[in-house]
């Protein structure tokens, strides 16, 4: 089985450790699903689909992906949200040639988190996480940002491939100052 590394040589650069990220290193850093720990720090936690269409995944996801000739793939973006307020902006990229098998069912998720899918399953593996600060020039600061108000000039992010035997998708997570919050009012764990 071949082992999925990130390219050397990308365009769009991604840390491996998040330098600078002050309040949002524990969420950054949490190898765990972030959907469990939301729905350990609110009552009322839904995702909200914003997104779910085939389209062309940015060159950097498709560089990233090996995805040929930036065919297009499935882009599904949603909010995280807890009490109703958007807290995690998610970006998925799922290439046409993954959608079989066990990863059949993720276009289909509606309101449904993917990360709940993603960790139920013990043989999908996980590739370490990578971090960026992410401008207003950024287009996935642009998706984030759409639609909210009052958002700082950078954002947060972390993304991770994971794999299930050769096959990998993509899944970015934009953190809204929001999810600051509820570290206060709940605490660490």
């Amino acid at each position: 089985m071949k082992v999925f590394s990130y390219p050397h040589k990308a365009r769009d650069r991604w840390l491996n450790t998040p330098v600078g990220s002050a309040a949002y290193k524990p969420w950054l850093t949490d190898g765990g699903s972030l959907t469990r720990r939301l729905q350990l720090r609110c009552q009322h936690f839904s995702v909200r689909p914003v997104r779910v269409q085939e389209a062309r995944p940015h060159l950097s996801e498709a560089r990233l992906l090996r995805c040929l000739s930036r065919r297009k793939a499935w882009l599904r973006d949603v909010h995280l949200q807890c009490e109703g307020r958007a807290v995690v902006f998610a970006h998925s990229v799922l290439p046409h040639a993954v959608m079989q098998g066990a990863w059949r069912g993720l276009v289909t998720l509606g309101n449904r988190s993917l990360g709940s899918t993603l960790f139920s399953d013990p043989t999908i593996r996980r590739v370490p996480l990578q971090y960026k600060k992410l401008g207003p020039h950024h287009f996935l600061y642009r998706q984030a940002a759409a639609g909210l108000d009052g958002l700082p000039k950078v954002l947060w992010a972390r993304r991770s491939v994971f794999t299930l035997k050769c096959s990998a998708i993509l899944v970015t997570e934009i953190f809204l100052p929001a999810v600051l919050h509820l570290e206060m009012q709940q605490g660490d764990t």
